[in-house]
């Protein structure tokens, strides 16, 4: 009997919502009022960059938000670079102060089989910055992400030619962070 109820209230609730005067289908266009973003690759001026009133529409200010991106796309690979040269050096003072609080002298070397399974200490100087770079790093990552989603090669070859000269200035400091 309650099965039978249920089945009759869940049919009158689909008649009523399929039939409420609303057309919630997705099949027709999206109406764009607020700009003329375009679904595809193009190299036309007018797309929102970050913000609602950031729209380069002429030639010179697409060129100025292009050297803009350039610049932020160095300034994150110097951010990496610079967050692995500190990791090698905050991972060397971690060890010291574990020496220094186990085996009581700082220069003492800290057994392998131990120093693996070893967590760091928390150094506050060290951690907050690591935490501000790594957001520093996310956050441009995401505003790239959107520059990317505007569609405007302009803008996205700027990115991309941005990160690799920033990896060709600073990514050997990265790499050889890690092999030390």
């Amino acid at each position: 009997m309650f099965s039978i109820l249920f089945l009759a209230l869940s049919f009158v609730g689909q008649c009523i919502a399929q039939d409420n005067g609303m057309d919630m289908s997705m099949d027709g266009p999206m109406n764009l009022a607020m700009g003329n973003m375009l679904n595809y690759l193009h190299f036309t001026p007018g797309d929102n960059l970050w913000f609602l009133g950031w729209v380069p529409k002429s030639a010179g200010s697409m060129v100025g938000a292009c050297i803009g991106i350039f610049l932020l796309a160095l300034v994150e690979r110097w951010i990496a670079a610079c967050r692995a040269m500190m990791e090698l050096h905050w991972s060397r003072e971690a060890s010291a102060v574990a020496s220094a609080k186990l085996t009581g002298t700082p220069n003492l070397p800290i057994p392998a089989s131990i120093s693996k399974r070893m967590t760091p200490p928390f150094i506050p100087a060290y951690d907050v910055a690591r935490g501000i770079m790594f957001a520093a790093q996310a956050l441009l990552g995401y505003l790239f992400m959107l520059t990317a989603m505007t569609f405007s090669l302009g803008f996205i070859s700027a990115l991309v030619v941005g990160l690799g000269v920033g990896e060709m200035l600073f990514g050997r400091y990265s790499s050889s962070a890690h092999l030390r």
